[in-house]
């Protein structure tokens, strides 16, 4: 098979996923990796369902660095693997990889930067965390988001005030 049959396979079970339709979507990621083992992005999408839906991180990770060793070009494989870390509360690899990801051509600074601050807040750092969502709105463009982050900054001084 080749890539573009590929990518049109990988597309369908995205849009399984989109549809809920869980089940055929692990099913047709299962058939596009047994042919194509080294398809980062179908990796990804199983390193997601197995977090997300099956609640399987361990296999969600052998997923994730799948995705990062096959596809180290797509960022939705480094935003998933933050999400996961940061759930597992290990935060010197998140560290690693948001550090990695900022330099991924196409990838979002905003995503990252709030993943920064979130990472910076849970461990307590509040200034930190601040600083990481300033920058996180510095990239945003839409007003809800925006204050959003507006808030994630009020909520880092209001916790350095009580603690």
């Amino acid at each position: 098979m080749d890539y573009f049959e590929l990518e049109e396979r990988f597309y369908e079970a995205d849009k399984l996923i989109n549809e809920g339709k869980i089940s055929d979507a692990a099913h047709l990621l299962e058939a596009i990796l047994a042919e194509a083992p080294d398809f980062g992005k179908a990796h990804n999408h199983m390193g997601w369902l197995y977090e997300t839906k099956f609640k399987n991180y361990a296999k969600a990770e052998e997923h994730y660095k799948l995705a990062l060793k096959f596809a180290p070009e797509y960022p939705a494989g480094y935003y998933n693997y933050a999400y996961l870390l940061s759930t597992l509360r290990r935060y010197e690899e998140l560290d690693t990889l948001l550090n990695n990801a900022i330099k991924v051509p196409g990838v979002s600074y905003a995503t990252l930067y709030n993943e920064f601050g979130l990472m910076h807040e849970a461990l307590g750092k509040y200034q930190e965390a601040i600083h990481y969502f300033k920058l996180y709105i510095q990239n945003l463009y839409e007003i809800k988001t925006i204050e959003a982050a507006a808030e994630s900054i009020r909520r880092c001084e209001r916790k350095m005030q009580l603690l």
